[in-house]
């Protein structure tokens, strides 16, 4: 199963205590919770290229099933993360740690 294709956000629960659990600064979060983001997915083998682009924000990652990954988060930091795949009801998909 391919996850490539544009997916667009419908909705968000409980985006402002989530942010604020954060730390987000107040003036952040209510700047960014009616924004919506639009998420394209290239997905080759076990190799995934996603953009976000929220506003005028675009975050661009990379990442190989299987393999340690650095990518930019949301916030600008930088995270180190392994994906994993995950099995769940004969649906394989991917799970970061």
């Amino acid at each position: 199963m391919s996850f490539s294709g544009k997916y667009q956000l419908q909705s968000q629960e409980n985006f402002e205590p989530f942010m604020r659990a954060l730390g987000l600064p107040e003036e952040e979060i209510q700047k960014g919770k009616d924004l919506k983001s639009i998420s394209e997915i290239v997905q080759d083998g076990k190799k995934f290229k996603i953009t976000i682009t929220t506003g005028s924000k675009v975050v661009k990652n990379e990442f190989t099933i299987g393999e340690e990954s650095e990518i930019q988060l949301l916030n600008g930091e930088k995270a180190k993360v392994s994906e994993q795949p995950l099995l769940c009801q004969g649906y394989v998909g991917a799970q970061g740690h």
